[in-house]
């Protein structure tokens, strides 16, 4: 019995010294686990742990006999207090903020009153990173986000950069459950197309045109191209081989000295043929009847960088039934506004055998997902939203999660528009049917009238894409946007036009050529079937749930006129 007792009392007292469970794909601890436990950490008291991080903060204490160090691994928005002493290491390099650091230690109850609930008291010091201070750019201090866009490759470390970052990737996590969930397939749509979705010709082009006509220019500047004489030259050295070859066969030679002089005629007709084709060379793009020459261009056509993947996962809609595309679009519209990007990434799920009012009915279960997946699992970020950047961003979260989404016609938006106006309402854009609602109409709607989502359907045909099912008063197509209070419209979808006939005259109507479609055509020639689909734009859906202000500082690399870095 005592045995026994004694044995309970060793293995306690191993657990109690044992070490916290490291990361299985790296050799530490993450913060995360530590200090986001329910207890904060506290009940690992006792416990050894290998930690790294970077040093947000850092002091020497005690006449330098011990240093205080904040010390975050992006895992989490918290830091752990880390307590080395002077005999450790040399806390002067310790102590500058971004210093990475990796470290053997025990976690510690801290006393009475602090605000941690668990301290690391280092035992030894595996790894530090340097900084020098004087040329680090990313001081302690809190720093404009404008700031640090000229700095994409540092940001991350800062507390609000990283926080979006994590709440970027919780919600293309919850995109990827909903649709998973709901029996969607996701479908990689292509980067490079040959297509342009919207009709509206801001895309960029993708071409290796520019680069093979630098490569000439500097080969023909460094071997230039054969003249008359060169040719002439080459032709009689082929009229000398036939010569020789008809010389050895009246001579009665043998079959190998004529098989040799052919071998060496051939390569003097070669040779006359590369010589010609290098005389027709001309520095330049090469062009055709005054036109550039895609023929010779990489693909062999004219090819851009999308602007939407929404065609090309049709097709697969229109075998597979349900299925979504999310990735990287991009759109060469010069403008600075704090809403608008170069490059950006759109969710497009698109729906076999339904209508209008399914499409918007997904729309609201989406967007309702996603700010619910947010509330659940991203708490402790969105506290920092709150806290340092929109105090109501939660509740805004909440409400969206919880409330049925208004819904209503376009003429009848307008018709709420106009009556604001009439009742001392001011806008910057005029309000009249037929308007491309403008941001201040959309914010208008969701947060004065309605204070909540609103859909707007039934477009007028005249301000939307080619590809949405006209309805049946010819005058408007069934198109839907979603609209949420801060970003105004978040979500663009439609019906898509099925009907052949329709949708040749919708092509033609736009003044678009039919030849780039001719496969989106077939869609209607072979089986067509009603569907639907939208778009949401993702770094909006990271704006709405966050607060910030510019679309710039959402996306972990921004792309905008005049700033494409790293």
């Amino acid at each position: 019995m005592a045995d026994d007792l004694t044995a309970q009392l060793a293995t306690a007292t191993l657990d109690s010294n044992a070490s916290v469970q490291r990361a299985q794909f790296s050799d530490r601890v993450p913060i995360k686990s530590i200090i986001l436990r329910p207890d904060g950490g506290s009940g690992l008291a006792g416990k050894l742990a290998r930690v790294g991080g970077w040093v947000k903060t850092g002091r020497k204490a005690d006449k330098d006999a011990f240093a205080f160090l904040e010390l975050n691994d992006g895992s989490c928005s918290g830091n752990l207090q880390v307590i080395v002493e002077a005999d450790k290491a040399d806390l002067g390099q310790l102590v500058m903020t971004g210093t990475s650091l990796v470290v053997d230690g025990v976690l510690k109850l801290p006393p009475d009153g602090k605000k941690q609930k668990v301290e690391l008291r280092v035992e030894k010091v595996i790894h530090v990173g340097l900084v020098d201070p004087s040329k680090y750019p990313l001081p302690k201090t809190r720093l404009p986000l404008e700031f640090l866009r000229d700095y994409v490759h540092l940001r991350p470390r800062t507390n609000t950069i990283s926080a979006v970052l994590r709440i970027r990737d919780a919600l293309a996590y919850a995109t990827h459950t909903f649709f998973h969930d709901h029996g969607f397939r996701y479908v990689q749509t292509p980067i490079i197309t040959t297509s342009d979705c919207e009709g509206a010709g801001e895309m960029f082009q993708v071409t290796t045109l520019i680069n093979e006509a630098e490569k000439l220019e500097k080969d023909l500047i460094e071997n230039p191209p054969p003249s008359e004489a060169d040719i002439e030259a080459a032709n009689l050295i082929v009229k000398e081989r036939g010569s020789d070859v008809a010389q050895l066969k009246s001579a009665k030679a043998s079959k190998q000295e004529i098989g040799a002089a052919v071998v060496e005629l051939q390569k003097a007709k070669d040779n006359v043929v590369k010589l010609e084709e290098r005389s027709k060379l001309q520095p330049g793009i090469p062009r055709k009847d005054g036109k550039i020459d895609y023929t010779k261009d990489f693909f062999g056509r004219q090819a851009f960088l999308t602007v939407s993947g929404q065609l090309q996962v049709e097709s697969y809609a229109c075998s597979l039934s349900t299925v979504y595309t999310f990735g990287p679009t991009f759109r060469a519209e010069n403008s600075h506004t704090s809403r608008h990007l170069a490059e950006f990434w759109m969710v497009e799920p698109e729906i076999a055998f339904a209508e209008l009012e399914d499409d918007m009915n997904c729309a609201e279960a989406y967007v309702k997902y996603l700010c619910q997946s947010l509330l659940d699992n991203c708490s402790e970020d969105m506290e920092f939203m709150a806290d340092k950047i929109d105090k109501s961003c939660i509740d805004r979260l909440t409400m969206v999660a919880k409330t049925p989404f208004v819904r209503i016609t376009y003429t009848e938006a307008v018709e709420l528009l106009t009556e604001a106006v009439k009742n001392g309402k001011k806008f910057e854009n005029h309000v009249e049917w037929g308007i491309d609602l403008a941001s201040e109409h959309e914010r208008y709607l969701t947060e004065v009238r309605f204070q909540k989502p609103v859909i707007v359907y039934n477009y007028p045909k005249g301000i939307k894409a080619f590809y949405m099912r006209l309805n049946d008063d010819s005058k408007t197509v069934a198109a839907m946007d979603v609209l949420v209070p801060k970003v105004g419209e978040l979500i663009g979808g439609s019906q898509r036009e099925e009907r052949y006939d329709v949708i040749v005259s919708r092509i033609k109507e736009m003044g678009l050529p039919l030849e780039p479609y001719e496969w989106y055509l077939d869609l209607r020639r072979y089986g067509t079937v009603k569907h639907c689909g939208f778009g949401l734009g993702f770094e909006r859906m990271v704006l709405f749930a966050t607060g910030i202000d510019n679309i710039r500082d959402v996306i972990p690399f921004p792309r905008y006129p005049g700033r494409a870095d790293l």
